[in-house]
């Protein structure tokens, strides 16, 4: 279950995304369902703890929807309007058009301006509680003139406030929000209302419901996503047939492929393929090593390999590899066809990561030991090259720390080994303030007969199989062997919950701050996502449940509250200097036609992309891949356990 959160500040975001951005993928916007009740800003994102106290709004300092330039700005507007009164004036009048402008940053400021309603328009001005708007008519009602002025509305209520500034009835008609609950200031002494404001909770039963948008299609099996980091927001989406396509910022898609290996790409068009295009990753200094990696399936001679290759960016057009330039990085010989592994990463280190899977059919079958708990072997291992100045040498060279260097007949490519079928992995960018966790490497890795697990992989750990699988032994007489020292999984699920684990990211953006720290992942065959949370005193991660809405909760333009459940991947946004709202995108297919990845269904001819809200006194945020936000709505429902 989550429990409760910190917040960490907020960055200031930058809007840099059109609202049709990318790939399909279902943005999925949730918020906890408590009634109706839930905190929410003008831009439907949650409020939030300002990175600095507010010296103007200063009751939203803890929690609201302003940060320090918002407040410099509504103050602006205040001493602008103020210029106009005397002292009386200024003291008698001061403190209501302060407090109307300074709703803007409260934590229900949907609500006060009715921004919630899509049928509606949104009021100008914030909605007031009936004895406050009599009391405001009775001392300062011409101020109403000046405040509409202020909004830029001065020539469409010229006329309006001329009568209604005499007329009692009329101006509190005008100002008054008919929901007593949430008119000001009402709002502010609500208790129901204001319980935990700031903090993320659950009820002891359920989970998080969320809705869907699609934001783009036409795809066929994509399976990565990505970014250059390099301030474009360009997106690059990987299709399983070895098609690479380039998305601009405003969601349009470059007519031609950034790459085409289709005539190279390794994969059939029967049920059960797990081969193809698995991954592409770019160079961490993209802008000046202008270089890409990709990992897909070949054969070369009949013989099976997967084969990680290096591109160069063509130096005619910045959306597109030149294909000539083509380096084979590695190969690795595949017995067979299944388990092929297939992520790419570049760590903080600057080191390329390479997962590969076990080397196919069933429980790890070669040799003594198979080859996951063999060293000496590539297959069921965690890569770790240094691919830099390899223009005049050899494709890569080993780090200097690299594990295993040192130690006769183990492969000194190797930094961590005893996987299985690793399907995608993420590097944790760490706390945005504190930077806890950054460089942490989560991942998923698919089972055999039982359980599901994700694993975090550290420099020389034995991930167990084929000795265990999750938790529990899978060959007896390995797993009873006092040498595995085995590093355990953060989490394991059985197969009634799901039966193909895909990884996720860690949420680390700063347009919902109080998703700081929540890995989110789910399974490709059973369709749920999932999330975890670490608990700091701990160690331990709790696990819940995220949900699909109900036909009330979603009913607003563009969302809906299904989708085709086979989940294949996971992908993050760029994130900038001013660090742009990161989030998590899923990608999903449709019901077109149909392949199998990891034992498992895999075609997608969308990507559904979808933010994780949390709007009521228990704020949860967006993880997308795409930089905009919807409203978002959460209820509880009973999770399975166990």
């Amino acid at each position: 279950m989550i429990q409760t959160c910190n917040l960490v500040t907020r960055c200031i975001l930058q809007h840099t995304f059109s609202p049709h951005h990318l790939l399909p993928i279902l943005l999925l916007l949730l918020r906890i369902w408590w009634g109706s009740c839930h905190p929410q800003c003008l831009d439907y994102k949650p409020p939030f703890e300002p990175r600095q106290p507010l010296a103007f709004c200063k009751e939203y300092s803890k929690f609201g929807c302003c940060d320090v330039e918002k407040d410099e700005e509504i103050s602006g507007r205040f001493y602008t309007i103020m210029e106009n009164f005397d002292h009386s004036g200024y003291a008698a009048c001061g403190k209501y058009v302060r407090s109307i402008l300074c709703q803007e940053c409260s934590p229900y400021a949907a609500h006060l301006y009715d921004a919630e309603d899509a049928n509606t328009p949104m009021r100008v001005l914030p909605g007031l509680c009936g004895d406050y708007c009599s009391d405001y008519w009775r001392q300062c009602r011409y101020t109403l003139g000046l405040l509409l002025e202020d909004v830029g509305n001065s020539q469409q209520f010229a006329n309006l406030t001329a009568t209604i500034e005499e007329d009692h009835r009329r101006f509190c008609e005008f100002l008054v929000l008919k929901d007593k609950e949430y008119c000001y200031p009402s709002v502010l002494t609500n208790a129901e209302l204001n319980a935990n404001l700031g903090l993320l909770n659950e009820d002891p039963e359920g989970c998080l419901e969320l809705c869907l948008q699609e934001v783009a299609n036409g795809l066929r099996n994509p399976v990565a996503m990505i970014h250059a980091d390099d301030g474009t927001h360009r997106f690059f989406v990987a299709e399983q047939l070895g098609y690479v396509w380039v998305y601009l910022a405003n969601g349009s898609r470059i007519d031609r492929p950034f790459l085409n290996l289709t005539k190279a790409v390794l994969t059939s068009p029967w049920a059960g393929d797990e081969r193809g295009f698995l991954c592409i990753a770019l160079h961490p200094r993209f802008t000046t090593v202008r270089k890409a990696y990709v990992y897909y399936s070949v054969s070369v001679k009949k013989e099976e390999r997967i084969r990680i290759s290096e591109f160069t960016v063509s130096v005619h057009d910045d959306n597109q590899l030149d294909h000539s330039s083509e380096r084979t990085i590695l190969e690795v010989v595949e017995p067979a066809s299944n388990h092929n592994g297939g992520q790419l990463l570049f760590g903080h280190d600057g080191y390329l990561y390479i997962f590969i899977g076990d080397g196919g059919r069933a429980g790890d079958p070669f040799g003594k030991f198979g080859n996951s708990q063999n060293k000496s072997a590539l297959l069921g291992k965690v890569l770790r090259v240094d691919v830099d100045f390899n223009d005049n040498g050899a494709p890569y060279s080993i780090p200097s720390d690299n594990p295993f260097l040192g130690e006769k007949e183990a492969r000194p490519e190797v930094y961590a080994y005893g996987v299985r079928n690793m399907w995608r992995c993420s590097i944790d960018r760490g706390d945005p303030v504190t930077t806890e966790g950054r460089g942490r490497m989560f991942c998923g890795d698919v089972g055999q007969n039982k359980y599901e697990e994700i694993d975090l992989i550290v420099k020389g750990g034995n991930y167990g199989w084929r000795a265990k699988e999750g938790f529990s032994c899978y060959d007896r007489k390995l797993c009873q062997n006092s040498s595995l020292d085995d590093v355990l999984p953060i989490f394991a699920y059985p197969h009634k919950l799901g039966k193909s684990v895909t990884g996720g990211y860690i949420y680390r953006g700063c347009q919902m701050p109080n998703l700081n720290g929540l890995y989110i992942f789910g399974d490709f065959m059973s369709g749920r996502l999932m999330s975890l949370r670490e608990n700091v005193i701990t160690g331990e991660w709790q696990y819940n449940e995220i949900c699909m809405g109900r036909d009330q909760t979603c009913r607003f333009p563009k969302l809906i509250n299904s989708y085709y459940k086979y989940i294949i991947s996971f992908a993050e946004d760029e994130a900038g200097n001013n660090c742009v709202g990161r989030r998590v995108d899923v990608l999903l297919p449709d019901t077109a036609s149909l392949n199998y990845k990891h034992e498992s269904y895999k075609e997608v001819s969308k990507t559904y992309k979808f933010h994780l809200y949390n709007f009521s006194r228990d704020l949860i945020s967006v993880f997308t891949l795409v930089c905009f936000s919807y409203k978002f709505h959460t209820r509880q429902i009973k999770t399975l356990s166990q």
